[in-house]
C-alpha cells in the first residue's frame, strides 16, 4: 500500500531538496485567475503554479466536458519545463484540500510519473504550521519529462453507454448530494446524476480540519470493492472530470489503483440531450 501523503513537517526538511518538484494548483472555478493571483501573493518556496484551465485541461468543444484532458503534448512541455523527470518527487497542494491538486496527481500517474504525492491539509496546514511562504514566480530549472499517457486509468463516454446497464460496473459521482440529487445546480445546464451511479461525495475522505482521514476509515467508505464489484469495474466522474480524481487518490491510497476516471464526466453526459438523466424525485 503506497504512501501518496507527505505531511507539512516532512516537505519542510525537504524545501530546498533539489529532487523536490512543488507544485501549487490552487483555482476556483467561480473566479479562473484567483489561484494565480493568489500564487503570485504568497506560495511555498519554490513551488510552480499549474493553472487547472490552462495546464491540466485542453479547450472545450461542442462535444467535450468542462475540463478535456490536456493535449499531450503540450503537457509533457509544461512538465519539463517545471522541471520533472523520472529521479523527481512532486508534490503537489492546492487551497481545497486535495480537490483540484489530485487532477495534476491523477495526470502524472497516468503519464508514468511514480513518485507524486499530495500535502496533507494543503495551503492551510503549511501555513497554520508557521512555515515561511514567498510571493512573485518561482524560478525554474527545466528538465526533460519523458512519458506517454496510458488509458489505464480512464474510461470513455461510449464505455459509459456502453456498460451503464451492467450490474458489474459501478458508477460512482463525486459531486455534493445536493447536485447528485438534481436539487441544485449552480454549474452545468442540467441537473441530477448518470443511471445507476451512487454518490461519495469527494469531501467525505476529509475530517473536519481538512485532512485525510485514516486508512481505516477510508477502507469503510470503499468496504465493497472486492465484494459487490471489482475495482476495475468502479468508475468516478464529478462535474468536469476534476474533484472525482480526489477520491481515486483515496482509493489509491489504501491500495485500489485500478478504478478508472470518466474524465468527460457530467458535463460531457449532458451534452447528448439522448442521454438518461436522474433526478431525485424520479427515483432510479
Amino acid at each position: 500500500m503506497a504512501n501518496l501523503l507527505i505531511e507539512v513537517n516532512e516537505l519542510f526538511k525537504n524545501i530546498s531538496n533539489p529532487d523536490y518538484i512543488i507544485i501549487d494548483c490552487r483555482f476556483d472555478l467561480s473566479n479562473e485567475n484567483w489561484g494565480y493571483s493568489d500564487y503570485l501573493k504568497g506560495h511555498i518556496p519554490g513551488a510552480q503554479y499549474a493553472d487547472l484551465n490552462k495546464n491540466l485541461s485542453s479547450p472545450i468543444t461542442l462535444s467535450t466536458g468542462r475540463h478535456p484532458l490536456p493535449n499531450s503534448e503540450k503537457f509533457i512541455a509544461f512538465l519539463s519545463e517545471l522541471g520533472i523527470d523520472k529521479n523527481k518527487t512532486v508534490v503537489v497542494y492546492d487551497a481545497s484540500y486535495g480537490s483540484y491538486a489530485a487532477r495534476l496527481w491523477w495526470l502524472l500517474r497516468a503519464y508514468g510519473h511514480s513518485s507524486i504525492v499530495l500535502l496533507n491539509g494543503g495551503f492551510q496546514a503549511w501555513t497554520a504550521a508557521g512555515f515561511s511562504i514567498e510571493s512573485g514566480i518561482a524560478l525554474k530549472n527545466s528538465s526533460k519529462f519523458v512519458g506517454d499517457f496510458s488509458v489505464e486509468y480512464m474510461i470513455d463516454q461510449e464505455s459509459i453507454e456502453k456498460n451503464i446497464n451492467d450490474e458489474k460496473f459501478l458508477l460512482i459521482d463525486a459531486r455534493s448530494p445536493q447536485r447528485f440529487a438534481g436539487i441544485e445546480e449552480p454549474i452545468d445546464s442540467v441537473a441530477g446524476h448518470i443511471p445507476g451511479a451512487i454518490n461519495i461525495f469527494h469531501q467525505t475522505h476529509l475530517d473536519q480540519n481538512g485532512f485525510l482521514l485514516p486508512n481505516n476509515k477510508l477502507e469503510e467508505i470503499y468496504s465493497f470493492i472486492g465484494k459487490n464489484v471489482i475495482e476495475e469495474h468502479v468508475v468516478l466522474y464529478c462535474g468536469s472530470g476534476v474533484t472525482s480524481c480526489f477520491n481515486l487518490f483515496a482509493m489509491a491510497h489504501i491500495g485500489y489503483e485500478k478504478p478508472k476516471l470518466y474524465a468527460g464526466s457530467w458535463s460531457e453526459w449532458i451534452r447528448n440531450s439522448e442521454h438518461p438523466v436522474v433526478k431525485k424525485d424520479q427515483g432510479e
